[in-house]
C-alpha cells in the first residue's frame, strides 16, 4: 500500500500544476429541499443546504459529493483542502442533525443532496453522469448508505447504481452508533440492521473505494468492519471494490487520502469518457 500511496501523492501535486490556470468560483447556501417543503420545517430550512465549488472555463467535469463527519450531530459543510483547485466540482453539504432529528433523517437528507446533484450539476459545468459521493466519518456512512440502499433516491427518481462511484473515508458498515443510541444500543454493541451499508451489500452497487486510518490507530473496530464490508462485496461478486488502509494515520486520515479519491475520481471518469 506504501508505495501505491506515493504514487498517489506524486499524481496529487501534478494536478496542482495541471489546475493551476482555472478559475473558481463557490456558490454558497443553495437549499436542496424545494421551497414548499422549506416552508413546513425551520430546521430544515437553516440546514439544508449546499454550497457548489466548480471550475467555471471547464465543463464536463466530475463531481464530488462530500459529506462532513461529526458522529451525525456536529460538523458544518466545508471543502476539503485538498479538494481545491484540482479540476473537479465539489458539492459540499449540510444536513439535520441529532438530537433535534433521528433516523432516518440524516440519510434522507444526504439522498435529497445527491439527487439536486443528478438533476442541477450541469448548471454548474459538471456531468451527472461523473457523479461520485463521498464523506469522512459520519459522511462516509450516509455516502455508503445512499449508494448502497436504493430506496432513498429511488423518492428522487434516481437510481443509486448511477454514481459513478463510492469513497467512504473511515465510516461505519454497520449501523452508525448514533443511531443505535438513539435505538437504546451501547455503542460497543454492532449491529447490522437495515441502516447499516452491511446490511445492503450487492452485486451491481456503484465502483467502491474504501479507505480506512491505520487499524491500530482507528476508532472502535473502524477497519475491521470496513474490511468485512469489502470482503462481504467481493463474496456477492461485486468485482470493482478496494480497500486502502492509511498506514502511519488514525481516524482523521481526510487530507492524506485525497490523493486517493482524485485518483479513483480520475480513472472511473476517464473509463465513463466524454
Amino acid at each position: 500500500m506504501k508505495n501505491t500511496f506515493y504514487l498517489y501523492i506524486i499524481f496529487f501535486f501534478l494536478g496542482n500544476i495541471t489546475f493551476a490556470q482555472t478559475e473558481y468560483e463557490l456558490k454558497e447556501n443553495i437549499p436542496y429541499y424545494n421551497t414548499s417543503l422549506q416552508k413546513t420545517d425551520a430546521y430544515l430550512k437553516e440546514r439544508c443546504k449546499l454550497d457548489v465549488y466548480y471550475p467555471k472555463d471547464t465543463t464536463n467535469v466530475s463531481t464530488i459529493v462530500w459529506f462532513h463527519g461529526g458522529g451525525l450531530e456536529n460538523g458544518n459543510k466545508h471543502i476539503p483542502e485538498g479538494l481545491l483547485e484540482k479540476g473537479v466540482a465539489v458539492v459540499t453539504v449540510n444536513y439535520r442533525m441529532h438530537p433535534k432529528v433521528k433516523h432516518p433523517i440524516y440519510i434522507e437528507d444526504a439522498a435529497a443532496a445527491v439527487a439536486w446533484a443528478f438533476k442541477n450539476i450541469e448548471k454548474f459545468n459538471g456531468n451527472p453522469e461523473k457523479i461520485f459521493v463521498s464523506g469522512h466519518s459520519a459522511g462516509g456512512y450516509l455516502a455508503s448508505m445512499v449508494g448502497l440502499d436504493k430506496s432513498y433516491l429511488e423518492k428522487f427518481d434516481i437510481d443509486a447504481n448511477d454514481i459513478a462511484g463510492l469513497i467512504p473515508f473511515s465510516g461505519h458498515t454497520i449501523t452508525h452508533f448514533t443511531i443505535r443510541k438513539e435505538m437504546g444500543i451501547e455503542g460497543t454493541q454492532p449491529i447490522i440492521d437495515p441502516f447499516a451499508p452491511l446490511f445492503h451489500v450487492r452485486k451491481d452497487a456503484p465502483p467502491m473505494l474504501l479507505i480506512t486510518g491505520n487499524r491500530e490507530l482507528e476508532l472502535l473496530g473502524r477497519y475491521e468492519e470496513v474490511a468485512y464490508f469489502y470482503r462481504m462485496m467481493k463474496v456477492v461478486g461485486h468485482e470493482d471494490v478496494e480497500l486502502m488502509e492509511m498506514d502511519g494515520y488514525g481516524h482523521n486520515m481526510v487530507y492524506p487520502a485525497i490523493p486517493l479519491l482524485l485518483n479513483f475520481v480520475e480513472v472511473k471518469s476517464e473509463i465513463i469518457g466524454k
